[in-house]
């Protein structure tokens, strides 16, 4: 089973966006960096996207915090 989509406290740089989707996809962390910003040089919303994850996907403690009860 994969790993849930939420931003880890180890291995973050600015928020945990490509932490959290590094581990979820089975890769480093520093690999999705790599691929982010290769995409960044591409026209698109990728910067959107990233501040949207950054507000949408749960932070590590707080995760685990909600499914403790």
């Amino acid at each position: 089973m994969a790993a849930a989509l939420v931003r880890p406290h180890d291995n973050r740089m600015i928020a945990g966006v490509c932490a959290g989707l590094a581990r979820r996809f089975g890769t480093t962390p520093t690999t999705m960096r790599v691929i982010f910003v290769l995409s960044c040089l591409l026209p698109g919303p990728q910067f959107l996207l990233y501040l949207a994850l950054w507000i949408l996907l749960p932070s590590e403690d707080k995760a685990t915090s909600a499914t403790a009860w």
